[in-house]
Order: structure tokens, then C-alpha cells, then sequence
């Protein structure tokens, strides 16, 4: 790990803008009121009660004496943007319930279980208990919870517990790491960041920016909560005595130059070895392949960001840029920090769109559904992207609601996703698409079917929009407002790049990359992996082309010579023309295997 970039302590014009940031994140409610608070507090102070009443029944029905019940303990702790102090108004909380050896995960998911039925706070209630991270998820008292399970190899749990010490993994099964690991996680990053209050406010500001620019979800490819605390921090550690405003603009300057896949690192990988996976490309062949990997810093050390593709890297990289360039100004006066926080117009960048339609009987079914579809959208989108004419696919993460007039019931309940997207320059380009759209249905209709939730009015259809047909879809106010957004990111990104190129300290850039170039060289050295840049890498960093000028496109003008295919039916396929037009084509094979995906 390097030392610090800059060690030099604010400036009054830094806390005069960390001020004004404070200011402006304000209208968008990501702090919460004391009462707000108190009331999360008593939630947890609650679960807390329930969880020892819970541990020492159990305990008493195994024939331990109540005495020794009474004291063998349990906890709860909490993970997360909640843990990080960083949490918005309804935001929910992650926690983690910390039982001592005796009592088992069957008996979470089944007496603790049935205790919470019984509470009139507790509302939604469901177990997820075949999941990846098996989990409880509930609303109490009007609070969403998502909560976890772990046992310690231990008599009894004490109230110290600090969760911090790597051998109390010894032996424990996966499930019960994986659930420790978000706590560790994230206590972790707090120990390692110079000043707590400054990361937590640089923080709310760049997680308020990725999720207004679409850029914020795990599940789709872009980065979660933990990846983008974790940059934070990484920056934090550069910039020790710097203030929010000005780490937020050093955010942007060090991870738009980032030689991404060089990992990011907060400390260096544990020596420690309990027999558990840890990300290193010297051993694990599929670490090589990972575009952006942001290390976990408490053992087992994962990648936090293995679903990024090819083409939500080069969208968040676009955005860094961008990000960097706004920043500038707002460091300078120019502008104000509001415009770091408008979303970009996600419909003007693109001629065509891949419609994701997901319906489904009941709020109940439509919930469980959307969120298999979700975790699988990441899968068409590396599929997209092996398409030689495909130069991004860009997954917009705001789902839309839509009653089709179509239809001849509209009963039920139907969101949209609509993925952008952008193709090479070829004339009178005609781009098929049914295998991976049929291929992608297919996959996640399996996953319903093998884990038996698929029900009645579950449905998944694929179209083809153009940028004209959105009115049918998205209601003409939003239209009008994107349009409004684009035509002033037009005019100010030309105003950016004149005052880019009057006011760039180029000694302070070059100093930034020198130091980059630094952390590459000694942590390669540290770490003594391989390369990550080898030949198989490179076909697949390849493929990343920055976004070109031409798609901030303020109108709805149609020019494009390109035709897209989308069709479900496996005995033809459906040429949409820009003419409009229309064509049968000769099917593709559909029983053939997909082709493998890069990042799994």
C-alpha cells in the first residue's frame, strides 16, 4: 500500500464547500431526524429482546438448566449503510443474530421464525432460507430488516463480542462466514478510514450520485452499498486530512484514471488461512477475468464486484469522467453542487432499446419475481456484449410501471426494464437477437421452475423499442423532462471542456498518476500475482468503447440504418426495419447451449 497522495490539511474555501454539500444533500432526505433515530434504535432493541427470549427456549427444550440458559447469550449486530452511519430516511436495516453453538440454522428459520409471526410489529414477513445468504426478511414496525444468521463455535455469546478476530471462523460452515462477512466487512472499513465523519458525508454524496446516475446496483452489474463505501475509504486514505467536499472531487480524479483491472485495496490480504476461498488471480483462474475488482477487506477477502461487465464498466468509467469534470467546476465556483446530483438522460443516449416486460398476478408474486429476474439481467447483458455489432448494452436500473392497452386484462401487476443500446457503424446493419433473448428467458424461467415459485400469471416477454415508440411506454412528462436534461448537459458539457482546459492543474495530475502508477507497481509486488492483463483479459477490456458524443442526441429523430431482431416465437424470427417494414427470417437453433459467460 502506498502512503498518502496529500497530507495537507483544508482550506476555508474546502469547509465552505463541504458546507454547501452538506446543504444540498439535505432536500434529498438521506439524513434522518433524532426521532427517526430513537425509533430504529427501539426496533433493534426489540429484535434484541426477542432474539435472547428465542435462545433460551431453545436452550431449556435441549435440557439445559434455566440457570445456565439464562446466560449462554446472543446478539445482534447490524451491518451495512445502518453500521456505516450512512443510511437514508426509510432506508432498511442489514442485522446479523449471533447464536452460541447449540442452536442450529433449522431452528432460525423455524421457532424464531414462528416467535416473529407472533409480533403485531412484524408485517411482510418471509424466509429465504435456500438463498446464496440465507436470510429473514420482514418489515418491523414500519422498518424493512433483512436479517442473517450465524453460530459461533462457543458456550455462550458475551455481550463484548467483537466479531473482528479471524479464528472464530475456524470450522465454521460457508453459510455462517458469509453472513459474519458483512459485519466484519464494514467494521473494518471504519477502522481503516483517517477520519469516520468525513467519510460518512463524502459517502452520502457519492451514493447519492451513483443512484441518480443509474449506477448503483449490485445485481445489475454496476456497484453496491459495501463496493462504493469501500472507494470512499480508499480515497479517504489518499487524502487523509481532506474534508467531504474535497474528497468527493478526489474521488472522481483518482477512479477516473484508476488502470482498472488493478484491484482496489484497503489494506493488504490477510496471511491468515482457515481453508476458505480469498480472491487471488495467482491460484483462481476465474479472478483473472474479474474487470473490476474491489477487494473486501476483512478475511476471507472477496471481490465485491464480480457481476461488472464490460458495459456497465465502461458506463461508470464514463460517469467518473464526467463526475470529475462537474467537479472541477464546482471547486472553482462555477456550478453548484446540485448539478453533480441531476440524473443523466438515459433515453436520449439511445436509438433502440431491449423492453424487459416482467408481470405477475399479485404484488406479492410480482415482488419474488422481479427479483429473480433482476439477479439474471446481468446474464443477457454479457451475452449482448459477445455480439460483434454490439458496442454497450446499457441496463437502466429504475424499473417502470406499465399497463399495457394491449392487454385484454390488465389485473395484474407489470414493471419495465429497458436496456440501451449503442451498435458499431456499419450501414444497413441488421442485428438478430432471438437466441439471447430466448436463451435468457429460458434461464431464468429454469431458475423459477426449479426453485418452485413460479405461479400462474408469471410472465417475462422481450420487445424491441425505438426511441420514438417510448410515449407508448413512459409517460410524456418524463419524456420532456430527460429532453430538458440532456439539452443542458449538451450546453454545459461544452462549457466544461473550455473551462477544463483553462484551469487543469497539470503538475496535480501529474503527481496523482505518478502515485497510481505507484500503488500498481508495489501492489503487484505485495500481492506477487500475475498479470492481469494478459491476452485473455485484453479480448475482453477489448470490447470497452467510450461513450461517443453522438448518443447525448437531444431529439427523437430516427436516422439509423440499423434493423433489430427480437422475437419469442422458436418458429421464426421477426425483422423489425427502420422503414417499417417487416421481414421473416429463418430461426436460429435453440436447443444449442448458451456460450459461456465471462463474469459469473
Amino acid at each position: 500500500m502506498t502512503s498518502a497522495i496529500s497530507t495537507a490539511p483544508p482550506k476555508h474555501s474546502d469547509l465552505v464547500k463541504t458546507t454547501e454539500l452538506e446543504e444540498a444533500l439535505k432536500p434529498y432526505g438521506v439524513f434522518e431526524t433524532e426521532q427517526e433515530l430513537n425509533h430504529r434504535m427501539d426496533i433493534l432493541s426489540k429484535l434484541y429482546g426477542l432474539v435472547k427470549k428465542w435462545i433460551k427456549d431453545v436452550s431449556i427444550s435441549l435440557n439445559m438448566p434455566e440457570s445456565v440458559a439464562e446466560n449462554v447469550g446472543g446478539k445482534i449486530y447490524t451491518f451495512g449503510s445502518y453500521r456505516l452511519g450512512v443510511h437514508n430516511k426509510g432506508a432498511d436495516i442489514d442485522a446479523l443474530c449471533v447464536a452460541p453453538r447449540h442452536i442450529n440454522r433449522t431452528d432460525y428459520f423455524t421457532s424464531f421464525f414462528d416467535l416473529l409471526k407472533q409480533q403485531p410489529e412484524v408485517t411482510d414477513l418471509r424466509a429465504v432460507e435456500d438463498a446464496f445468504v440465507p436470510v429473514i426478511k420482514m418489515k418491523f414496525d414500519g422498518i424493512e430488516i433483512d436479517m442473517l444468521f450465524a453460530k459461533l463455535l462457543l458456550k455462550e455469546i458475551p455481550e463484548t463480542m467483537d466479531l473482528q478476530d479471524d479464528m472464530l471462523l475456524k470450522s465454521l460452515d460457508p453459510k455462517c462466514v458469509r453472513s459474519l462477512n458483512g459485519c466484519r466487512v464494514t467494521d473494518e472499513i471504519l477502522r481503516l478510514v483517517p477520519n469516520v465523519d468525513n467519510f460518512r458525508l463524502a459517502l452520502r454524496a457519492i451514493k447519492l450520485w451513483a443512484k441518480r446516475h443509474g449506477i448503483y446496483s449490485n445485481a445489475l452489474g454496476y456497484l453496491g452499498g459495501v463496493s462504493w463505501a469501500m472507494l470512499v475509504a480508499r480515497t479517504c486514505q489518499l487524502y487523509p486530512q481532506a474534508v467531504a467536499a474535497t474528497l468527493v472531487h478526489k474521488f472522481f480524479l483518482v477512479f477516473s484514471q484508476w488502470k482498472w483491472p488493478q484491484p482496489v485495496l484497503l489494506k493488504q490480504p490477510s496471511s491468515v488461512n482457515l481453508g476458505f476461498s480469498v480472491w487471488d488471480p495467482r491460484v483462481n483462474i476465474q479472478d483473472r477475468y474479474h474487470l473490476m475488482p474491489i477487494i473486501t477487506p476483512a478475511y476471507p477477502q472477496q471481490n465485491s464486484t464480480f457481476n461488472v461487465s464490460t458495459s456497465t464498466r465502461t458506463i461508470m468509467m464514463e460517469e467518473f469522467k464526467n463526475g470529475l469534470q462537474l467537479t472541477d467546476e464546482i471547486m472553482l465556483g462555477k456550478q453548484s453542487w446540485d448539478r453533480l446530483f441531476e440524473p443523466p438522460p438515459f433515453f436520449m443516449k439511445y436509438r433502440h432499446f431491449i423492453m424487459l416486460l416482467v408481470s405477475a398476478a399479485t404484488p406479492e408474486d410480482h415482488l419474488e419475481w422481479c427479483g429473480l429476474v433482476e439477479s439474471k439481467v446481468r446474464l443477457l447483458i454479457v451475452a449482448l456484449e459477445r455480439n460483434p455489432y454490439i458496442v454497450l448494452a446499457h441496463i437502466n436500473p429504475e424499473s417502470f410501471s406499465h399497463i399495457d392497452p394491449n392487454s385484454e386484462s390488465n389485473t395484474g401487476v407489470c414493471s419495465m426494464w429497458f436496456i440501451g443500446l449503442e451498435f458499431a457503424k456499419t450501414e444497413n446493419l441488421n442485428v438478430n437477437l432471438t437466441y439471447d433473448i430466448q436463451t435468457f428467458t429460458k434461464t431464468v424461467n429454469r431458475q423459477a421452475q426449479f426453485s418452485k415459485m413460479l405461479k400462474d400469471g408469471m410472465d417475462l416477454e422481450a420487445r424491441h423499442v425505438r426511441r420514438k415508440q417510448l410515449p407508448q411506454y413512459i409517460s410524456s412528462t418524463f419524456i420532456k423532462r430527460e429532453r430538458k436534461y440532456s439539452g443542458n448537459s449538451i450546453r454545459n458539457g461544452m462549457d466544461r471542456k473550455r473551462l477544463s482546459t483553462e484551469s487543469v492543474d497539470t503538475s496535480k495530475k501529474a503527481r496523482l498518476s505518478e502515485e497510481l502508477h505507484q500503488t500498481v507497481s508495489n501492489t503487484d509486488k505485495n500481492v506477487n500475482r500475475k498479470r492481469l492483463s494478459d491476452s485473455s483479459c485484453n479480448d475482453t477490456s477489448s470490447k470497452q468503447v467510450r461513450l461517443s458524443d453522438e448518443i447525448h442526441s437531444s431529439t427523437f429523430e430516427e436516422s439509423s440504418n440499423t434493423s433489430l431482431t427480437i422475437n419469442d416465437d422458436s418458429n421464426s424470427t421477426f425483422s423489425i426495419n427502420d422503414d417499417g417494414s417487416s421481414s421473416i427470417l429463418q430461426p436460429q437453433p435453440t436447443d444449442s447451449p448458451p456460450a459461456p459467460t465471462l463474469c459469473t
